[in-house]
């Protein structure tokens, strides 16, 4: 088992984390990060921001697993702050998150940053300015529903910017673009300043995969114990929509799903742990492309 002593050796040994503006503990779902960084913003006296995309929300706290009482006296930042029913995004993020990042520099303590949402995290090291035009989720999911040719079609309409790349692998991506591309056409429209990174030292939880899966499933159990469809029945009461729900992750949706009738209990908790276990591994391909894009991840499995 990895501790914060075992850590904190390491990092005095091979890096220079108390130069860095920030310390970032990110990995897969279920991986440990919460646990980590509560031990060790207790050792450096220090405070924590969630990098965490859905932790952001109120009321949604089994589901999203935020897992307050880990925390402790321990100060921590951007959880519980966006309602139910609002669309938060990378571009608030990387505006919160200065906020609280200066909040804490004030006070003189060091920033752990904690989440495994790798776009967040990855916009802070390298920001792009485009990654800041606003959303429009009903424009946009409007725009998903055609096909690849036609969004291509009708991003060939717009000028490219040189620097603005387009992955056209991906329909939710190329609506995306297409939307950036809509926005900066319109009189008044220019890109906000760019905010600059951080510098970081990051560190990646990565259990064994079997030791992850049999986390992951267990915690989706204690989850279910603990009362997770119920805050979804919640949500529904406050007023929020199935269709609405199921844009706040997986276990949002397949407990819509359920609710709604469309699947058998048992069916749910198969898919669901099945997509779950999913992520995990989408989780760290994308800490391996950080990687390939130039981001040094100190993997704390390889400790000795």
């Amino acid at each position: 088992m990895i501790n914060s002593k075992q850590v904190l050796e390491y990092l005095s040994r091979e890096t220079s984390f108390l130069e860095k503006d920030i310390l970032i503990i990110t990995g897969p779902t279920a991986s440990g990060k919460t646990k980590l960084a509560v031990e060790l913003a207790k050792t450096l006296n220090g405070e924590i921001i969630s990098a965490d995309s859905r932790q952001v929300y109120r009321h949604m706290d089994i589901g999203t697993g935020k897992d307050i009482q880990e925390y402790g006296d321990i100060p921590y930042h951007l959880i519980d702050i966006a309602d139910p029913g609002e669309h938060y995004n990378v571009a608030r993020f990387l505006e919160d998150f200065e906020g609280a990042y200066r909040s804490i520099k004030e006070k003189g303590k060091p920033v752990i940053v904690c989440g495994g949402t790798g776009f967040y995290i990855q916009a802070l090291l390298s920001p792009q300015p485009y990654n800041q035009v606003p959303t429009n989720i009903v424009w946009r999911s409007f725009q998903e529903q055609k096909t690849k040719q036609e969004l291509q079609e009708q991003i060939a309409q717009y000028l490219i910017p040189s620097d603005f790349a387009i992955d056209y692998t991906s329909k939710k991506r190329m609506a995306r673009a297409l939307e950036i591309l809509n926005w900066l056409s319109q009189p008044g429209h220019i890109l906000p300043p760019s905010v600059p990174g951080y510098t970081a030292t990051i560190l990646g939880l990565n259990p064994d995969v079997e030791l992850r899966r049999a986390r992951i499933s267990q915690r989706l159990l204690d989850r279910l114990d603990q009362g997770m469809v119920r805050e979804v029945e919640n949500l529904l009461h406050s007023g929020l929509t199935h269709d609405e729900i199921a844009y706040y992750g997986l276990e949002y949706k397949y407990i819509s799903y359920y609710l709604r009738g469309q699947i058998e209990y048992d069916v749910f908790l198969h898919k669901l742990g099945t997509e779950i276990h999913r992520y995990a591994k989408r989780q760290m391909t994308y800490f391996r492309k950080m990687e390939r894009d130039g981001h040094i991840i100190h993997w704390l499995d390889k400790i000795k």
